[in-house]
């Protein structure tokens, strides 16, 4: 729980300095005097000012944000022989860097992080699939459990090689959400037999490009092979004289492809709510047996199902990832592009209706996912911490008042005008865009609880 908290509240600060340095730095370049910079709101907790008339950098006590606070005649009185120096005097394409630096930098700080994540170098599972769910896209392109996905094309694109699975699932979102079909090279576990497939992915819709996106297609994961873990003692696996390391072959003469055919099997034999006896064919120590399991039932849900009392399922083969130092920049900026160009995707989708409110998340998910890529390792926190500051970067840069975005059509409107927005229109715009973050901050923070509640 402390990782966590200490983990969310470093990418915060991370991200609101390196956003807000964005804004001071661009204003101090274009001559505007900065009157102070804050990390957080509220009561200040820590303040720092290097003399009379100098920047005064504070830390506040409520850490969701930060602001540069500028010169502006528009706040307060201006001396006159400062009014050169206030934000408001400054032509219309300095104002302008001056708002969008604040979302470059994220995005700059993007490219680092995830190039920084390709030179360390992560463990990822392989590109092995586990059994496709019957009836899906996948199962009709003839994927099958332990399948390992070498290359994949777009109709028509370029070959790319798959360096993992989760390298796989970003190119089977950017297919999906293009409607494409997706040739698949594809192998056996061990390199041998290579066939080439077309993963048709034209039939999906918009709502289905999200986190469930690989079940929509009928994907289950990486290749588990079917053995067992620990055995509970006194339990239905115990009972039968199952071991832990034993590989089950085939189950009532079905042969058995994986670890999550194998424990659909076992879920799903019971008659009437109560447990069949099934003639399993094991292998252990190089040799062949054949022993009778009787699952137990267990109300799951609501649902009865079988149960063993033993772990199913080996772990995935895993391989390291990682890149030199041009490649791995090369690989951070089409990465950071490519969530750039998602994100805004999603969002319009949202927007129309398109897609679930429900891809929208908060500080507690944000939160959550950070104390977990910090269990995982430095590699797994950059590359989070850069997912993040791309999405803050490309959040603020939406047309909202209340948003660097909102500004920046603000001098648009008056560079295409010859006039600024009158006081009257941004008051109402501005209005309307609280109405809008408070919504889409209240739509957040009830996914997250749902999420965390199992609920989603």
């Amino acid at each position: 729980m402390i990782t966590t908290v200490l983990a969310f509240l470093f990418t915060l600060g991370v991200l609101v300095v390196v956003h807000e340095y964005g804004h001071y730095r661009v204003a101090v370049a274009c001559g505007v005097k900065v009157l102070r910079f804050s990390v957080g709101f509220g009561r200040v907790l820590w303040r720092r000012q290097r003399g009379a008339g100098a920047t005064e950098f504070v830390v506040c006590a409520l850490p969701l944000g930060g602001y540069v606070r500028m010169l502006d005649e528009r706040e307060g009185e201006v001396a006159p022989h400062e009014r050169h120096r206030a934000f408001n005097r400054q032509p219309l394409l300095a104002r302008a860097a001056i708002v969008l630096a604040g979302p470059l930098a994220n995005l700059v700080l993007a490219v680092l992080l995830f190039a920084a994540a390709h030179w360390i170098g992560v463990q990822e599972p392989q590109a092995v699939l586990g059994g496709p769910v019957a009836g899906s896209p996948a199962e009709r392109a003839g994927l099958r459990a332990g399948d390992w996905v070498r290359a994949v094309a777009p109709d028509g694109g370029d070959w790319h090689d798959v360096a993992s699975l989760p390298d796989f699932g970003w190119q089977l979102t950017q297919a999906a959400l293009h409607r494409q079909t997706l040739q698949l090279q594809v192998s056996d576990r061990d390199g041998s037999h290579q066939r080439l497939l077309r993963l048709d992915l034209s039939g999906l819709t918009p709502a289905q490009v999200d986190s469930g996106l690989s079940r929509a297609i009928g994907l289950t994961g990486a290749y588990s092979a079917p053995v067992l873990g620990e055995v509970k003692p006194g339990g239905a696996a115990a009972a039968a004289g199952l071991r832990q390391g034993d590989r089950v072959r085939s189950i009532d003469g079905t042969a058995v492809a994986d670890a999550t055919a194998l424990r659909e099997r076992i879920r799903a034999d019971l008659v009437a709510g109560r447990p069949v006896p099934q003639q399993w064919s094991v292998e252990r120590d190089g040799r062949v047996m054949p022993l009778t399991v009787t699952p137990r039932p267990y109300r799951d849900g609501g649902v009865l199902v079988g149960r063993i009392d033993a772990y199913v399922g080996g772990p995935p083969a895993m391989v390291t990832v990682r890149q030199g130092p041009i490649e791995g920049l090369r690989q951070g900026a089409a990465r950071t592009w490519e969530l750039s160009a998602l994100t805004v995707k999603m969002l319009g989708r949202m927007v129309v209706g398109q897609a679930s409110l429900k891809n929208l998340s908060g500080p507690l998910t944000i939160a959550d996912y950070a104390g977990q890529s910090v269990h995982q390792g430095l590699a797994y926190y950059l590359g989070f911490l850069a997912l993040v500051s791309v999405s803050l970067g490309v959040i603020n840069l939406m047309p909202l008042p209340m948003l660097d975005g909102g500004h920046l059509m603000y001098y648009i409107f008056e560079a295409v005008t010859r006039r600024p927005v009158s006081d009257l229109w941004l008051a109402r715009l501005q209005r309307g865009g609280i109405v809008v973050l408070l919504t889409m901050m209240s739509v957040a923070l009830f996914n997250d609880v749902t999420r965390l509640l199992g609920l989603h």
